[in-house]
């Protein structure tokens, strides 16, 4: 029975998984169908495949945080089930009335739910310091991030248009300041890098191939290449006319979408891989069998600390996050047209430069969250993308009640998906045993 309801739950989070690409499709794909630089069809392949190209680019820190919502040793597997099932329910509803509100939150408040109907309020890791010079951890730092992402998103992306505003005028000082922030970025990055003496684990032995590979070192180069980018079109934009510039940044849009597509299917697919992972690691402890003895593919083991306090590294078969980034791509393609109507436009009115801005912030603000191994909403980071470009419009160009209506389905998810996974919870308790 116990294993049964393993292939359940992991059949239901893939599940999950794909509704989620379906209704987050819009993040990615919004503004480049409202710009017609893509038409949808065009737009959901692009979005698709750049969502499961994040396999090779993102590690697992987000799927750990996820995994570590409640304490994996006092919860059962009818906890983990009450929570996926809560978590698609509000998903489906959600998707229906053509609201963008958050699958990442509507997971991890549909696991903390059912978790604390189980054991109590103890039992969800609420907050963690971390270690010095990292970001704490918790739900409370998921809930906090309800406001930042959307914040810091509309900040990059009120800055980036600012900076691009200002670079198409005739003026040294805006091309100064981009060579500037060139020489930045270029340095920033260098010192991120992990040289090959620096690699755990070489995948080549040309020592070229490993360095520029390796997973940590891809999605820095990524950022370095958007921020590049985008400074090579402000050094020339000047001396454009209107036509040209208009179809520079419909280019560009190609860049910043596929750029936010990774980010998008980095951080979802990982919050998946987090549950799945959760699950097998509970199904060993609550089943009594040793990890050993079972089949390879269930040998799961989330990061924790050995007895002297030193790291011990998680161990995560390859076929779950191949399956949950195919399960998400395969989302994609399917669309979620009503939500791209809201996201496109019913915020505010989207040309090709805020499509640029937007998904550029979005982008920049999906890889920095998920480099500090925090959850964030992709919905919300590209509302608060969307918003930020429109306020260089005035405050009148963003159509606020539209916003107010968002940011309730935003509060009100985390709370939902726990009570609806409470009851799902008392509800298959009642069978399940």
């Amino acid at each position: 029975m116990t294993l049964t309801l393993l292939f359940v739950i992991i059949g239901l989070a893939l599940i999950f998984d794909y509704i989620g690409g379906f209704h987050d499709a819009a993040n990615a794909i919004a503004t480049i169908v409202a710009t017609k630089v893509l038409s949808p069809f065009q737009a959901v392949l692009w979005a698709a495949f750049f969502n499961f190209l994040a396999y090779w680019v993102f590690g697992f820190g987000v799927a750990d945080s996820v995994a570590k919502t409640a304490h994996t040793m006092d919860i059962n597997l009818v906890v983990i089930l009450a929570g996926v099932i809560a978590a698609i329910i509000w998903n489906l509803f959600t998707w229906w009335f053509g609201i963008p509100s958050s699958s990442s939150h509507t997971l991890i408040g549909g696991f903390a739910g059912a978790a604390i109907a189980h054991a109590g309020i103890n039992v969800v890791n609420w907050y963690n310091a971390g270690k010095p010079g990292e970001v704490p951890s918790g739900i409370l730092v998921v809930i906090g991030f309800i406001v930042l992402a959307p914040v810091i998103g509309a900040v990059l992306s009120y800055f980036i248009s600012i900076w691009l505003l200002y670079s198409s005028k005739k003026s040294i000082w805006p091309k100064l300041f981009t060579i500037c922030l060139m020489i930045a970025t270029s340095w920033f990055i260098y010192s991120q890098m992990l040289f090959y003496h620096e690699i755990k684990a070489p995948r080549f032995e040309s020592h070229f191939l490993s360095v520029a590979l390796e997973p940590h070192n891809i999605k820095w180069l990524l950022v370095a290449f958007i921020i590049l980018s985008v400074s090579f079109f402000c050094l020339i934009f000047s001396s454009l006319n209107q036509t040209q510039s208009t179809a520079w940044l419909r280019k560009m849009q190609l860049l910043s979408s596929a750029s936010f597509s990774l980010g998008h299917g980095g951080n979802d697919s990982q919050k998946v891989m987090g549950i799945i992972a959760a699950a097998v690691v509970v199904y060993i402890h609550t089943s009594g069998v040793a990890m050993e003895s079972l089949p390879t593919w269930l040998h799961v083991a989330l990061p924790s600390k050995g007895p002297n306090g030193e790291e011990i590294a998680g161990q995560m078969p390859t076929w779950i996050p191949l399956a949950c980034y195919g399960a998400i791509a395969a989302g994609t393609l399917s669309g979620g047209w009503k939500i791209v109507k809201t996201m496109g436009s019913k915020i505010t009115k989207v040309t090709p430069f805020e499509g640029v801005t937007a998904e550029t912030a979005g982008a920049l603000t999906l890889y920095f969250t998920e480099h500090f191994k925090i959850p964030v909403s992709t919905t919300h980071t590209i509302t608060g993308s969307i918003i930020g470009s429109g306020l260089t419009k005035g405050v009148s160009a963003v159509k606020w009640g539209v916003t107010v209506k968002l940011i309730w389905a935003w509060v009100l998810t985390i709370p939902v998906s726990a009570v609806l996974a409470a009851l799902v919870y008392y509800l298959l308790s009642a069978f399940i045993h």
